[in-house]
This record gives C-alpha cells, structure tokens and sequence, in this order.
C-alpha cells in the first residue's frame, strides 16, 4: 500500500503556481482534486495533485 501525503493549500498553491480563487474554481468545475476535509482544515492528496500536474502537462500543444 501506498503512503497518502496531504498537502495543505499552501503547498498546493506552490506546485500548481495557482491562486486561492482559481484552485477553488476549478475544484467547483470539476477540473481539480477536491480537498479532504480534517476539521476545518483542507487537505488535498498529494497523488492526485500531482496527477493532475502530468495531466495538464501531457495536454499543451
């Protein structure tokens, strides 16, 4: 089994180079990883973070 590492937004904020307003934006269009909430705090799985970096990455021209 693979170790789940959760990212806070700040690190989050670091790999994608996006700002608070358009990561949740994108999270409402479906077009980023949903957070897990812990208490009040959001985390985001650091797998799919970088799932979906390989993804845009993959999709420029």
């Amino acid at each position: 089994m693979t170790d789940l590492v959760l990212l806070n937004f700040h690190e989050v904020s670091d790999k994608v180079s996006l700002s608070r307003k358009s990561i949740y934006a994108r999270i409402k269009n479906g077009e980023f990883p949903r957070q897990v909430k812990i208490g009040k705090a959001s985390r985001w799985l650091k797998h799919e973070v970088e799932a979906w970096i390989l993804n845009a990455a993959a999709g420029r021209s």
